[in-house]
């Protein structure tokens, strides 16, 4: 039973947050921004377990849909379904548990979170086929690692009853603009993350931005960077936000040019390193939204 229990810990990534930490921050800046400050505690629960049960079934889909794939690459190759050491059926069973878990958190929300997490769910299970045919299947997965976003607007701002009222009351153009730029950051650092794999996903036939982007890849990642800055410091100035807001734009723009360093030689080790601290950037922009929001 031990060793079931870690070859399962194994194939959700539990000693590696950097995939949850990812999604959360964002999920929690739109809480806060939502609620004009702290959303309460059952929301904040509510989305924190819910991103890391998400992360965990995505996971597990997505491994088993690449378990072909991933013998052929050095990082993955041991990976517990690519090796055979937990089956595909398993695995999807694993990954539905999961995402009931998830879905249940949502239902104590209200019914307009609920229809999005559905949205959720489906692009989620899309994923890790767009590899096959889409030339930049990080702008699928940015739709994917951004959908807690509009979420967490409908949990603050939903009514009772679905409609198509509720759903547009529930999503304001904070929700959209925060979306969009979210999409910036999570092509950075997914290119960052392609970049480690590059050579052997050519060689596989794997589609991914860093091959599209090819000798632009560097500069390309520092473009979505400053996309994403730029657009979320637009954001926060519109809805009001000040100094604090600011610093936290400005640790993540130092963090951001930090990480040009670390990719622009394009070794493995400094790409991995790059996209495994970027949820720092996303640590630094919700603690200045947060932060600014208590004070004012």
């Amino acid at each position: 039973m031990a060793s079931r229990l870690r070859l399962y810990l194994d194939l959700i990534r539990w000693n590696r947050p950097a995939g949850w930490l990812l999604l959360l921050w964002p999920t929690l800046s739109a809480l806060w921004i939502a609620g004009d400050g702290f959303p309460g505690w059952h929301l904040t629960v509510v989305f924190v377990l819910g991103t890391i049960l998400m992360r965990s079934a995505g996971c597990c889909v997505n491994d088993v849909a690449d378990r072909e794939f991933d013998r052929h690459v050095k990082r993955t190759s041991q990976r517990p379904v690519t090796s055979g050491a937990v089956s595909v059926s398993e695995a999807l069973a694993l990954g539905a548990v999961l995402a009931l878990a998830a879905f249940g958190l949502v239902l104590t929300t209200n019914p307009t979170a609920a229809a999005l997490s559905i949205v959720a769910l489906a692009i989620t299970l899309v994923y890790p086929f767009a590899k096959r045919v889409v030339a930049m299947p990080q702008a699928v997965l940015g739709f994917a690692f951004s959908f807690g976003i509009p979420m967490a607007f409908a949990a603050v701002l939903g009514g009772g009853v679905l409609s198509w009222d509720t759903m547009r009351a529930a999503l304001p153009w904070p929700a959209w603009a925060l979306f969009a730029s979210n999409l910036s950051w999570v092509l950075a650092y997914d290119t960052e993350y392609a970049m480690v794999d590059r050579d052997d996903d050519v060689r596989i036939g794997m589609k991914t931005s860093a091959i599209t982007l090819g000798r632009h890849d560097v500069a390309a990642v520092m473009v979505f960077y400053g996309l994403h800055l730029g657009s979320w410091a637009a954001l926060g100035r519109g809805l009001g936000l000040g100094g604090w807001f600011l610093v936290g734009v400005a640790v993540a723009a130092v963090q951001a040019l930090w990480h040009f360093t670390l990719i622009r030689a394009r070794t493995r080790d400094g790409c991995f390193k790059a996209f495994r601290l970027n949820h720092w950037i996303g640590a630094a922009l919700f603690a200045g939204a947060a932060l600014d929001l208590a004070l004012r």
